[in-house]
């Protein structure tokens, strides 16, 4: 057994550390084992991404001994990094002999749970935990964490703007920036600002949150989650595991699956809930035009209007912005400030050009169904729609009555379109079945009217035809550029 000294005095745990349940609250727990015993230990990485490579790096300036695999080919900056550290690594393959010795193995997100080498592994009993949890251990910043199934990107970068604004000395990481891990092993944050999705989320056990922001719960990744809603409703909900009375649990009050889970759950931590509507509970509303946050020590009222970004969406991607920031007792006038002149996030909802007064839009970043959803109810003329990619168990039929309503012509974009040409047909006036980026904007073109908008919004991830989100939504504006 380990032995872990602490405020409290001395105790036992795992022989992984403290892995199975937290078992103190403080922070600045020290380890008792020796330097010499920790390069005994073996840590295993798999992927060699920005999460596995970041993982690798802080592992090995630790003093573990490190070795990272990825089935696929790594990309050279990623060998580079790799190389200047003194990682062993391989690539295209798992030497199985090489990872079931490990003490620990820290597992990329993006590898399903299902892959022959983690069926291995768990056979092996060989603990799997994620980037973000090993990160975890070894930084005392505080950590201000948000998920959901839309908004997490926008809500993350917001609130890293207005602590940047306000002068604190903030990391950003998770889906965004940096890896965390690499980011404490080089840097020393006060404060990171952590974009988590439910898979990063699946991997991690004693990591806390300091702020934990849940935005909204709909279905999402079902195909990682043997297509049930519970198992992903429980994913996003290890937000606020470990959380105590002294953390801030910051959630929409009226999403349907959130009050309905709440009423299951035993929460720990102080709630700042929030709604467009003004109700007893909330700690966020709009009352008389106004954003108004209303805490125990503060109280905040800024004009909608002035609100850099629009749409309902945006105003509780705002209202927990707001919250976190007033928590972090950060000053009205420097929220104020960055609430307003907020840029917005690349690939969300964002203006690419007007070609002949038809506008085109690029939110590739709609993975999901209730993403597409709140994009197209934020667009106030008629529409063209680029749909399509890697189907995630998509109920498309949410959309149905909003398409009806507002979309003229869907345009699939991937490599089987099947579903969306069955669902959509008859539900507008032109349907048309496209493979690559430059047929779909062209056609999107054609079908567009003066003063209408082209939207792509993908419902889809990006993997059948592209390397990611990124490179839909920059292959998507490189095309309306050459129109």
């Amino acid at each position: 057994m380990e032995i872990r000294a602490n405020n409290s005095g001395i105790r036992q745990i795992s022989p992984y550390g403290d892995l199975e349940g937290r078992l103190t609250e403080d922070r600045n727990d020290v380890f008792c084992f020796s330097e010499e015993k920790i390069k005994k230990q073996r840590i295993v990485v798999l992927g060699g991404g920005e999460s596995g490579v970041g993982g690798a790096i802080l592992a090995k300036k630790k003093g573990f001994d490190v070795f990272l695999s990825d089935f696929s080919e790594i990309q050279p900056k990623y060998k580079t990094m790799l190389i200047e550290n003194g990682i062993e690594f391989e690539e295209k393959q798992h030497t199985e002999e090489k990872i079931l010795n490990a003490r620990e193995v820290i597992k990329s997100p993006g590898i399903s749970e299902t892959a022959p080498i983690i069926k291995k592994i768990k056979e092996k009993g060989i603990h799997i935990i994620s980037e973000i949890e090993f990160a975890g251990r070894y930084t005392n910043a505080k950590m201000i964490c948000i998920t959901g199934s839309n908004g997490k990107t926008t809500t993350t970068m917001l609130i890293y703007h207005i602590l940047k604004n306000a002068g604190l000395n903030v990391g950003l990481a998770g889906n965004v920036g940096d890896s965390l891990a690499l980011q404490v092993a080089n840097k020393n944050y006060d404060y990171f600002v952590v974009e988590l999705s439910s898979i990063q989320l699946d991997n991690m056990y004693d990591f806390k949150a300091d702020i934990a922001i849940l935005l909204n719960i709909t279905p999402d990744h079902l195909d990682r989650y043997e297509y049930n809603f519970k198992y992903y409703i429980d994913s996003k909900f290890r937000i606020i595991q470990n959380q105590t009375p002294s953390d801030i649990f910051i959630y929409w009050s009226e999403c349907p699956t959130i009050k309905e889970e709440l009423e299951k759950r035993n929460i720990n931590s102080t709630r700042l809930p929030f709604d467009y509507e003004k109700r007893e509970k909330n700690n966020a509303y709009i009352e008389n035009g106004e954003l108004v946050i209303n805490t125990a020590n503060n109280t905040f009222r800024m004009p909608i209007g002035e609100l850099a970004l629009e749409g309902r969406h945006n105003i509780h991607n705002s209202m927990s912005a707001g919250l976190a920031a007033n928590a972090l007792n950060i000053k009205n006038d420097k929220i104020r400030e960055a609430l307003s002149n907020f840029e917005g996030v690349e690939h969300r909802l964002e203006y690419v050009a007007s070609v002949r007064g038809i506008k085109f839009i690029n939110d590739s970043k709609a993975t999901n169904v209730n993403s597409c959803w709140y994009a197209v109810q934020s667009v106030k003329t008629p529409l063209v729609l680029i749909l399509g990619g890697t189907d995630k168990g998509n109920d498309y039929s949410e959309l149905d009555n909003i398409v009806r309503e507002k979309v003229h012509t869907i345009v699939c974009l991937g490599a089987d379109n099947e579903k969306l040409l069955k669902h959509f047909s008859g539900k507008v006036r032109n349907i048309y079945d496209t493979h690559s980026m430059k047929e779909a904007v062209n056609i999107a073109y054609k079908s567009a009217n003066k003063e209408e908008t082209v939207l792509l919004s993908p419902c889809c991830a990006s993997f059948d035809l592209f390397e990611n989100y990124e490179d839909r939504g920059r292959k998507f504006k490189n095309a309306v550029k050459q129109l």
